[in-house]
């Protein structure tokens, strides 16, 4: 049972740190919102990835076969223009789904840098990801001393990307290739949000 003192010492230990956190949210206030500021500005400049994207393409599979898919991509804004979601599906000759894979691009103002997130075949990870003029480029681990690079263009309604096998002493040998026409605008993810009613 608390005793009256008890509870009293208990107040007076609490009644500072409620004054400490209102001031430490009004003073993160003005950053919090230059750095969202930061971020949605720096995604202005991928808006030409955004919409509904289909067209074919193909992978080598470890055994050395070349898989023929369909590609789509669905590509648009979230959290106000902050950051952005990619979800992309590998359609099989059959129509089922043989590949899933969705990402969330984002840029950190302080260090300059961009992120890709991204998760696939039961994998994920955060990996480097660099826009250009009118594309990106962007790697991932495979192996000691390897990576698997991924560049793309994106002109008007065309986004071609390929993605290459690099090892240390060994030309790029290339494992993937899409080339995509845009079907239309998407209005996902931020279209169906649950509102307050």
């Amino acid at each position: 049972m608390t005793t009256p003192s008890r509870l009293l010492i208990t107040i007076l230990l609490a009644a500072p740190l409620c004054g400490v956190v209102p001031t430490a949210q009004a003073q993160a206030g003005p950053d919090m919102a230059a750095t969202i500021h930061a971020q949605k500005e720096a995604l202005k400049a991928l808006a030409f990835m955004d919409g509904e994207w289909r067209g074919p393409a193909w992978t080598v599979q470890r055994d050395g076969k070349r898989n023929e898919i369909i590609q789509t991509e669905r590509i648009g804004p979230l959290l106000d223009g902050s950051i952005k979601l990619i979800e992309g599906r590998g359609y099989l000759p059959d129509g089922t789904t043989g590949f899933n894979a969705f990402g969330v691009l984002s840029h950190d103002p302080a260090t300059k840098t961009w992120r890709l997130t991204s998760w696939a075949q039961g994998h994920h990870g955060d990996f480097p990801f660099t826009p250009t003029a009118d594309g990106y480029i962007w790697t991932i681990p495979a192996g000691p001393n390897a990576t698997i690079r991924y560049t793309a263009v994106i002109k008007g309604d065309s986004f071609k990307e390929i993605g290459e096998y690099m090892a240390e002493g060994q030309p790029p040998r290339q494992t993937f290739e899409m080339n995509l026409t845009r079907v239309g605008p998407s209005a996902w993810p931020s279209a169906g949000a649950l509102g307050p009613k």
